[in-house]
Order: structure tokens, then sequence, then C-alpha cells
């Protein structure tokens, strides 16, 4: 490895660098949860309705399921991978992004699970309403449930957790 590539994976590459990995590592842990989700959705949590993208574009099988089953099977197949992706995502950014800051590694990682969790519950209960009450696609509902989760966390990671 050379000495540049070695800088730019350690701790101390610069703020640049270290935004560039913290987005390349939530690029890639929501590509994980996003999977690990569709996977569930469209086998053991069947929620996904017959003209949803997904199904259309992915030609993932569909559930005939009423919406509050739906709804609830979506909340569901989100926790399952949350707690996938979130336990790569922590590691990731242990071993690339951030100096661990002033907090044992246990109390940190409660800490980015208490964060992570809020953040999904917050988004998960927005997009579950929306799919409930407004019968809105479900793919649609895991967009919004990233982007609320997504804003938040860099913020609390940023400034709470991983502060030194």
């Amino acid at each position: 490895m050379s000495e540049t590539a070695a800088k730019i994976l350690s701790h101390d590459c610069g703020p640049f660098w270290q935004f560039a990995k913290y987005a390349v590592i939530g690029v890639l842990s929501t590509v994980v949860q996003t999977c690990f989700f569709y996977l569930l959705a469209s086998t053991f949590l069947k929620c996904l309705k017959c003209d949803d993208w997904a199904v259309r574009l992915l030609r993932l099988p569909s559930s005939d399921a009423g919406d509050a089953l739906r709804a609830a099977r979506f909340a569901a197949a989100t926790a399952f991978a949350f707690t996938v992706a979130n336990v790569f995502c922590w590691i990731m950014n242990r071993l690339f992004v951030f100096e661990p800051g002033e907090y044992s590694w246990y109390v940190e990682l409660g800490m980015f699970f208490a964060s992570s969790a809020f953040s999904v519950c917050l988004a998960m209960l927005l997009a579950w309403a929306l799919i409930k009450y407004f019968s809105m696609m479900t793919t649609a509902a895991v967009f919004l449930e990233v982007a609320v989760s997504l804003i938040f966390n860099f913020l609390v990671r940023k400034f709470v957790i991983f502060k030194a």
C-alpha cells in the first residue's frame, strides 16, 4: 500500500478525507440495510405491493396483504435490516473514519445504536403512517426513511459520539 493510501485510510487524514470516508461508509451501510430490507420484504416479511417500484424493476415478489399488515411487516424488516447495517457501520467508522472519542468502546457503541435507533424509529414511524394512512409505496417510504436517518445520524455522530 502506498504512503498516500495509508495516510487516507488512517484517522489522521484531514477533514476532507474524513468526510469522504464517512460518505462512502454511509453509502455502503445504506446498501447493506437496503439489500437486507428487500431480502426480507420479498421473502419472510412480504410487504411489497404489486405496483411497488422494486417489484416492477427488480421483479421481486409482491404481497396482497392489507396496508396495516404491510406496515407491520415493513417495520419488522426495517428493524432487522437496521441492526445488521449498524453493526457494519459502527465497525467501519471505528476502523476508518473517527478517532475514538471520550467514551469507552461499549458506551460509544451503545450511543451509536441509541442515536441510530432513535433516528430510524422516528423515520420508520413517519414511513409507517404514510403507508398505513396514505397507502404510500413501500419503496418511497424507504427513501424517506433513509433521508431522515442520514441527516440525524451525521449530526449526532460528528458532534456527540465521536467528538474528541
